[in-house]
């Protein structure tokens, strides 16, 4: 899907629809937060969520003292609804309305998280525009936090086809610069009530 056809579906999403009407949508973010603990994040640890949308993620990130904060969506409508929701709190984040796969990044991070955004790119092409912001964004030495569908997940999702991965293949993807460290299988309920199988593969940038 092109880039523009991409971004017209995201927006019209989140005008449709409020945060907690989606079917991705997280109260409190348990695996994400422990993952990013687990790689040693700090309070001055410059962390990008792409594909944040309207996430909760953010929010508790900055409930933890994390100062260097990045959010990338896009969904300009999403980005808007995080922050009304976050009000004065919202300053303290960096909001970038883009497109992951020709977005260009202007500083390097510590930890990459992308939870639900990497499945969506089906065509080898967006996959490896993707990959090579990832390698020039990431620090090396640091960690990439990357949920999917699992294998036994959806389909699809938001009306598009998406791409299933187990930790092997999502490495196998992302290439030899990405080291596996570790993954975790999360069953993740819909607001109404449907369980959906998520992985979570962590790797670390090795060049």
């Amino acid at each position: 899907m092109p880039s523009d056809n991409r971004q017209s579906h995201w927006e019209g999403v989140y005008t449709k629809k409020g945060e907690s009407e989606v079917s991705w949508f997280q109260e409190n973010p348990v695996c994400s937060l422990d993952l990013i603990a687990q790689v040693g994040a700090t309070r001055t640890s410059a962390i990008i969520d792409i594909g944040g949308g309207a996430s909760r993620l953010v929010d508790n990130l900055i409930d933890r003292g994390f100062e260097d904060l990045t959010v990338l969506d896009l969904s300009d409508a999403a980005l808007q609804a995080a922050k009304v929701r976050l009000a004065d709190r919202a300053s303290r984040v960096n909001w970038i309305v883009a497109d992951a796969t020709v977005w260009e990044p202007r500083k390097e991070y510590d930890v990459w998280h992308d939870r639900a955004a990497f499945h969506f790119l089906t065509e080898e092409h967006d996959r490896s525009a993707y990959i090579a912001r990832l390698g020039r964004a990431l620090k090396v030495g640091g960690y990439a936090i990357i949920a999917t569908f699992a294998l036994d997940g959806p389909e699809r999702c938001s009306g598009l086809q998406i791409v299933r991965y187990d930790p092997a293949s999502l490495g196998k993807t992302l290439g030899p610069a990405f080291e596996l460290v570790d993954s975790r299988r999360q069953s993740h309920a819909t607001p109404w009530g449907t369980e959906q199988s998520f992985q979570f593969s962590v790797f670390k940038h090795r060049s």
